[in-house]
């Protein structure tokens, strides 16, 4: 699941460096506590992306609100302030294995670049990468099964990990996962689509043209 949460007004959630090492242990809590795997995250400045999968339905509900809760009261204290820090409740997509679940693994780590907030995205604190693509510890991350099938060893992953990198997203790639996340619907092929409409009994279409053309 492809989770983001923005700012109210699109205003600032973090303001100093402790604000994100706050936010990163309460995400580690609270994903432990709710039984959420992350897989990758990014932290900007005003809005997160957060790559999970839930060991049951309402696991991403139990640690968004979790730590939205938290984060707010730490925020409030800290910086004398009174009201809502979030824009509402957060937004999702359910994103398929394989190929899907990687594009989303690059969209979340190359926000900062398109951001243009640095120049790659190992040079931003703030983001799963450096632990993704160099292997630095970070206790927050559990990689993916997909992830551990890039190669034989750590070595050998994190190098497949950074050549995919190589290339940016395409518009189209960047504007489908948006649209996704933003109506919640799914990221992958026809089929998953199909199949999550009929398990969760309700319409999850926009079915990406560029992605389902890759499986033919």
């Amino acid at each position: 699941m492809h989770i983001i949460q923005r700012g109210n007004n699109r205003n600032n959630c973090f303001f100093t460096t402790s604000d994100y090492l706050v936010y990163l242990d309460l995400l580690r809590r609270s994903a432990a506590g709710a039984g959420c795997r992350i897989h990758a995250y990014v932290l900007m400045t005003n809005h997160i992306h957060i790559l999970a999968s839930p060991e049951q339905e309402s696991a991403p509900a139990n640690m968004m609100k979790a730590i939205g809760e938290r984060y707010v009261q730490y925020v409030n204290q800290r910086y004398n302030r009174s009201g809502t820090l979030w824009d509402g409740r957060y937004k999702s997509c359910l994103v398929q294995d394989e190929t899907y679940l990687m594009v989303c693994h690059r969209y979340i780590e190359q926000n900062p670049v398109r951001a243009g907030m640095v120049t790659h995205p190992s040079l931003y604190q703030w983001s799963s990468h450096r632990c993704n693509a160099y292997g630095n510890a970070d206790q927050l991350i559990t990689p993916h099964p997909i992830f551990t099938s890039l190669g034989s060893d750590d070595f050998a992953r994190a190098l497949a990990y950074r050549a995919l990198f190589a290339e940016r997203l395409s518009d189209r790639e960047l504007a489908e996962l948006r649209d996704a996340t933003n109506y919640n619907y799914t990221f992958g092929n026809a089929a998953f689509a199909e199949k999550m409409s009929q398990s969760l009994g309700r319409q999850v279409a926009r079915v990406s043209e560029t992605m389902r053309s890759k499986k033919k």
